[in-house]
């Protein structure tokens, strides 16, 4: 049996925390966690945790379209719960990289 978490979280004006997660059997199948800045009345993925390529992995981004992926070597589960904590402790300042055209790691 599967379970799905699914939530947003606002941070700030234009500013939120995207947060979905499925369990089958008790562990993490699927997640992502993904802090958005609304541009132009679009919402633009800032930073990303998720595990779309059957690893767990980190993607940021800058205003421009710039993207770069960050192998995490953790498990599903530590990936969820670090990308959750970073994305809390680090929004302002990942926005404001992002606004500033700033992509690094």
């Amino acid at each position: 049996m599967s379970r799905i978490v699914d939530f947003v979280v606002i941070l700030d004006d234009g500013v939120r925390k995207r947060h979905y997660h499925e369990t089958k059997e008790g562990r993490i199948a699927y997640f992502t966690v993904q802090l958005e800045i609304k541009v132009k009345n679009e919402w633009e993925p800032v930073i990303r945790y998720d595990c779309s390529h059957q690893f767990s992995h980190m993607d940021k981004y800058d205003i421009k379209g710039n993207k770069i992926k960050v192998i995490l070597n953790l498990s599903f589960e530590s990936a969820l719960t670090y990308g959750d904590w970073d994305i809390n402790e680090n929004w302002v300042r990942y926005k404001e990289e992002f606004l500033k055209g700033v992509l690094n790691e």
